[in-house]
């Protein structure tokens, strides 16, 4: 009887140490964790132990909200180096769970519970904790389709036959791109990051030099029936009110166009105007891609 008590009792002892929740493990979300309906949750953890960032784990999580009962979501985390690991968590809504990670390495599991709150979505990506949101996402999208349709009312206008035919099935295959959603993102973080680095160089628009440029797009615009009907059938106010908005980063990013070509016709006399430009555009993406690296993006 005695010796099956001492079985007993190291067994018990075996389970407590093979999942201990007094490991040394320090695990800390590193990043917001957003709530979008339709789309899973991405929770991206930092292991540490003494200060140390720890790699080669197996990692899984059971979160369940706190005080409501939703059920248990099981998240799987894929180890990224650094002891950086992210997984994907379905979720019910925003609010604050309770995570139970379960850590193993070479057999040995220890369990450690955080709490973790998930905020509700704004939108589908943040520029230095600023939304981009799914309003301008779409608004993009519509100036990509109103340019789209002011260049096949150009070909209707200027071709015929088969060079007609050629010209306008090309367009239509530019459709799919100029719609998908990391390329809107793409030109969204472009201008934003552009007219950011023009502010930072002391750079500001005013309205005069905002309305010139609307002016301008205006006449583009009013000379196509099918971009009107467009912009009609937004809500010719909206349209406007945001493409002010719109243009106060463009007219930045000029600004930042500006300085270039001044300095590189300063530093280069002899180039003509076709390298000026070029040096200038290619200057331009070297600044963009600069300039991004020291802002902070999340996508969602």
């Amino acid at each position: 009887m005695k010796k099956r008590t001492v079985l007993a009792l190291l067994l018990v002892m075996a389970l407590m140490t093979a999942c201990s929740s007094g490991s040394e493990y320090h695990i800390k979300v590193t990043k917001d964790v957003y709530f979008e309906a339709g789309k899973t949750s991405t929770i991206e953890i930092k292991v540490t132990e003494d200060r140390k960032a720890v790699e080669g784990l197996t990692i899984k999580a059971l979160l369940s909200m706190k005080n409501m009962a939703h059920g248990t979501s099981e998240v799987k985390f894929t180890d990224k180096g650094n002891g950086i690991y992210s997984g994907e968590a379905d979720l019910s809504m925003s609010g604050k769970y309770e995570a139970v990670f379960i850590v193993e390495k070479n057999g040995k599991k220890t369990e450690k519970i955080i709490e973790i709150e998930v905020k509700k979505a704004e939108g589908v990506a943040k520029i230095n904790g600023e939304w981009i949101t799914k309003e301008e996402i779409n608004f993009y999208k519509l100036i990509n389709q109103l340019q789209l349709e002011m260049n096949r009312e150009t070909a209707r206008k200027n071709y015929s036959g088969e060079k007609l035919k050629e010209e306008l099935a090309y367009l239509d295959s530019q459709k799919t791109n100029i719609e998908d959603q990391n390329q809107l993102l793409t030109q969204i973080i472009r201008l934003r990051s552009m007219a950011v680095l023009a502010e930072e160089k002391g750079h500001t628009t005013t309205n005069e030099e905002v309305e010139e440029a609307i002016k301008k797009v205006r006449g583009q615009y009013s000379q196509f029936e099918s971009a009107s009907n467009m912009i009609k059938e937004y809500g010719e106010e909206k349209f406007w009110a945001t493409e002010r908005e719109h243009y106060k980063m463009i007219v930045l990013s000029q600004k930042i166009q500006k300085d270039l070509i001044d300095k590189i016709k300063k530093e280069n006399p002899s180039y003509g105007e076709q390298e000026i430009y070029y040096q200038a555009q290619k200057q331009y993406e070297e600044l963009l891609i600069s300039q991004v690296n020291t802002l902070k993006i999340e996508i969602l």
